[in-house]
This record gives C-alpha cells, sequence and structure tokens, in this order.
C-alpha cells in the first residue's frame, strides 16, 4: 500500500472498531447508533460543502475542499464501517472497473 493510503487504512481499523465495540462519549458511535439515516444526512452535507469550497477562488479554496474532502472521506468510511465492508472490498470493485467506460459501466447495471 502507498503510503499515503496508510492514514485511510489507519482510520478504517478504527471506524471497524468503533463499530464492534461502541464506546461512550464517541462522535463515531453516535453516527454509527443513527445508523444509514443519520451517517448520510452528514455524507450529503458534507458533499455539498465541498462542492461550494470546490467553487471557492485561489489557495483558501483549494485548502478549504481538502479539508470537505476528508470529511466527506470520514463519513463515507463510518457508513462502510456501519454496513461491515471494508476498503479491500472497494479497492477490488474499483480494480474490476478498471479500463472500462464509465459509460459502459453504467449501462451494464441498467441490464440487470
Amino acid at each position: 500500500m502507498p503510503d499515503s493510503l496508510a492514514p485511510l487504512d489507519r482510520l478504517m481499523s478504527t471506524l471497524a472498531q468503533r463499530a464492534a465495540d461502541r464506546p461512550a462519549g464517541s462522535y463515531t458511535t453516535k453516527l454509527l447508533d443513527g445508523g444509514p439515516e443519520a451517517i448520510g444526512a452528514k455524507i450529503r452535507e458534507e458533499g455539498e460543502e465541498l462542492i461550494e469550497a470546490a467553487g471557492e477562488p485561489g489557495d483558501a479554496g483549494r485548502e478549504h475542499a481538502v479539508y470537505e474532502a476528508a470529511d466527506l472521506v470520514y463519513h463515507t468510511l463510518v457508513l462502510l464501517a456501519w454496513r461491515g465492508i471494508s476498503l479491500d472490498e472497494v479497492a477490488a470493485e474499483l480494480a474490476r472497473r478498471e479500463g472500462t467506460s464509465g459509460l459502459a459501466e453504467k449501462a451494464s447495471r441498467n441490464k440487470n
């Protein structure tokens, strides 16, 4: 694994542990206890904030977009942990799609 992805792997391990243990006083536990509705609401919120930040000019806008992207990734990983999905599974799905046109992949889903 590239060193740049190690923090994601560590975070996912922590989230999986939180999902199993549900420690009191943890923001992650609060989200997990709220299920896909609560986690999904945060994903929608963070997605909107990322889109807004991406449109902001200059270096400050770029830094804001990085910050919001991290929030979106965190909340997405919480949802994966809630569902018991590993990053390896997501990576395998991306690898399966590699070299396939996104339009072709989407069209194949509509036939099933």
